[in-house]
């Protein structure tokens, strides 16, 4: 391995995770394109000495290697944003039926209501009603006892 073709990785002014990041996916990239090839090796000899591997071919290898894995993130992004609007709406349409079902239930409640009230009403005439019949027949009763005699 020549050292012009790599970079100490403490020159890229990325961090501890990152450099170990950037490693991870220079090795697989080397791999998927050329399974123990001397570019492979090179890199595992290069990150074994905290130098990460720069020549055309490996810097090649790791574009097309990022590009799919950015590719694969979109399409799971978006299929997890498919998800969550598909469940998003679900929700809608459930709290939609709630509320129109509250809505149905709160009419049916106040038509219960205003029938309760209309009874009521009923009933006091009724017992007012009651009332005055209660005393016409004490009264026709009192001049039956009078006339009666």
């Amino acid at each position: 391995m020549s050292t012009a073709n790599s970079v100490n990785d403490t020159q890229l002014g990325l961090s501890t995770h990152e450099v170990q990041l950037l490693r991870y996916h220079q090795t697989a990239a080397l791999q998927q394109s050329a399974p123990q090839s001397t570019s492979s090796r090179a890199a595992s000899a290069a990150s074994s000495q905290g130098r990460l591997l720069l020549d055309p071919s490996s810097l090649a290898a790791l574009s097309a290697h990022l590009d799919r894995v950015i590719h694969e993130i979109q399409r799971r992004w978006a299929a997890l944003h498919a998800q969550t609007q598909q469940a998003t709406q679900l929700q809608y349409d459930r709290a939609g039926n709630v509320v129109g079902d509250a809505d149905a239930a709160i009419e049916q409640f106040q038509q219960l209501c205003d029938q309760i009230e209309e009874l009521q009403m009923e009933f006091e005439k009724i017992k007012r009603i009651g009332e005055i019949v209660k005393g016409y027949r004490a009264r026709v009763e009192a001049l039956d006892r009078r006339v009666g005699r």
